[in-house]
C-alpha cells in the first residue's frame, strides 16, 4: 500500500437478525487532580455494541487531538461497517475490519502530526471492544486496558505494550515492585507515532452477568486489581460504579486523566440502543 493511502474495510456480508445478549454501557472521563487539561477520549456506539477509549500524548494540546481523532475515526468507520455487516460477519471479518480501521486512524494521526508543528510527535494509546453475542473482540495498543469481572473474580484481558511490561516479562522487575518504577508510563507502541501500527486483538467468551471495564492508566495506575474488583459492584448501577472508581482514583492522587467504559452483559433482547457520543470534561 502506498504511503498515506487508506484501506477500506472488507465488504460487509448480508445482515442477519441480532443476537440475544446485549451489553449495557456507561462511560465517564475526569481530568484528575494533577492535570489542567484532558487528553483522554471515549466514544460509544451502543447500537452495534462498540466501545473505543484512547489516552493521548504529545506537546501543547496534541494529545487531546490524537485521542479525539482516534476515537472519532474508529467509531465512525468501524461503527458504520458493523451496522452494515450485522450478525452475518464472522469474528475473523470483524477482526480484519478492526485492523483496517485502526490502521486508517493511525495514518490520519501520523499525517496530521507531520503536517502541523503544533502536533509533532503526538500519539495515543487505544483499546477497542466489540461485543458479538457470546463473543467479545478486544484490540489494544499501548497501556490502556480491558478487564472482566466474572463471578467476583477480576481478570485483565490486555497486556501492556510498555517498557515496564517488557522488563516484568524478562524477569528484571518483580510485578509487586512495578508501582514504584519511574518509567512505568513509557509505552512501546502507540497509534499515530509511526506510519504503521499493530493492533493486538484477542477473542473472549462472554457470559450473562459479566462486567467489563476499559480504562486509561489514570485509573489502573491509581488502583490495584484488588481495589478495582472491590469497586466493580456487579449489581450496582453502572453510573454509580463509575463514580466510585473515579473518586477512588482521585483520592489516591489523581495523577493523570481518568477515563473508563463499563459494559455489563445480560441475556436480554437487543433493544436498538442509543447512538454514539464522545465523553470529554
Amino acid at each position: 500500500m502506498a504511503h498515506g493511502a487508506y484501506a477500506r474495510p472488507p465488504e460487509p456480508p448480508e445482515p442477519r437478525p441480532p443476537r440475544a445478549m446485549h451489553p449495557e454501557f456507561h462511560a465517564a472521563v475526569d481530568k484528575g487532580r494533577a492535570r489542567d487539561n484532558n487528553e483522554d477520549a471515549v466514544a460509544l456506539d451502543e447500537a452495534c455494541t462498540l466501545a473505543v477509549l484512547a489516552d493521548g500524548m504529545g506537546g501543547y494540546n496534541a494529545g487531546e487531538v490524537a485521542s479525539g481523532m482516534a476515537t472519532a475515526h474508529i467509531r465512525s468507520e468501524l461503527g458504520s461497517w458493523l451496522r452494515q455487516a450485522g450478525e452475518a460477519a464472522s469474528d475473523a471479518d470483524v477482526r480484519r475490519a478492526m485492523d483496517i480501521c485502526v490502521d486508517n486512524a493511525n495514518r490520519a494521526i501520523f499525517n496530521a502530526a507531520n503536517s502541523d508543528t503544533r502536533c509533532a510527535g503526538m500519539g495515543t494509546t487505544l483499546v477497542v471492544a466489540v461485543f458479538r453475542g457470546a463473543h467479545l473482540l478486544v484490540g489494544h495498543v499501548g497501556d490502556s486496558r480491558a478487564y472482566r469481572l466474572r463471578a467476583g473474580r477480576l481478570a485483565r484481558l490486555t497486556r501492556d505494550h510498555s517498557l515496564l511490561q517488557e522488563q516484568i516479562d524478562a524477569g528484571l522487575i518483580a510485578p509487586e515492585h512495578a508501582a514504584f518504577v519511574a518509567h512505568k508510563n513509557l509505552v512501546t507502541r502507540a497509534v499515530g507515532v509511526e506510519d504503521t501500527v499493530l493492533l493486538e486483538t484477542h477473542l473472549h467468551d462472554v457470559l450473562p452477568g459479566d462486567l467489563y471495564l476499559l480504562c486509561s492508566d489514570g485509573l489502573s495506575d491509581m488502583l490495584d486489581d484488588a481495589e478495582l474488583a472491590r469497586l466493580l459492584a456487579p449489581e450496582a448501577p453502572l453510573p454509580q460504579c463509575a463514580r466510585g472508581l473515579i473518586e477512588a482514583a482521585n483520592d489516591a492522587g489523581g495523577k493523570d486523566n481518568i477515563s473508563l467504559v463499563l459494559a455489563r452483559v445480560a441475556a436480554t433482547a437487543l433493544s436498538g440502543g442509543r447512538s454514539w457520543w464522545p465523553f470529554r470534561r
